[in-house]
């Protein structure tokens, strides 16, 4: 959609290089592993959906990081909206999750509309492309039948 790319890519010593710019790149599975403070990370985006409450997300905090945001929602991390509730963003907290995409798609319409109009009842729908944990094929599930159908249906 914008056109190839003219900028040099390449990747060397665990770290890309994109048209002069350099990005430390970490592959662990143990967030304790990675120095965020060393790679002079601040602020990190907790986007595996694994660490998704403050316990867990917290982790990033040994590494170095002053503040994580959880992009998904949580269990028992404090959520903001931009343009719902983001004014009771208390600095002093060090976890936050900023709710989930379809959250963030529907909410701020949704309070405009019921903060002038009212909203008593409503419905909403979200088509979403696959997940790393559906299932691409029909299958068994533990769970629930409809579990066990593909993510294509």
């Amino acid at each position: 959609t914008h056109g190839r790319f003219h900028g040099e890519v390449k990747a060397e010593g665990g770290k890309l290089h994109i048209a002069g710019h350099v990005i430390t790149v970490f592959h662990e599975r143990d967030p304790t592993n990675i120095k965020w403070g060393e790679a002079g990370a601040d602020y990190v985006v907790e986007s595996t959906g694994v660490f998704t409450t403050i316990e867990k997300a917290s982790t990033h905090l040994k590494g170095g990081a002053k503040r994580v945001i959880i992009s998904a929602p949580s269990a028992d991390a404090p959520m903001f909206v931009m343009g719902v509730n983001h004014e009771k963003y208390d600095k002093s907290l060090k976890v936050v999750s900023n709710a989930s995409c379809t959250t963030n798609c529907l909410a701020p319409l949704a309070k405009v509309i019921h903060d002038n109009f009212g909203i008593e009842e409503a419905l909403m729908t979200t088509v979403h492309a696959y997940t790393a944990t559906q299932k691409t094929v029909d299958g068994p599930s533990a769970k629930a039948w409809r579990d066990g159908r593909g993510a294509h249906q």
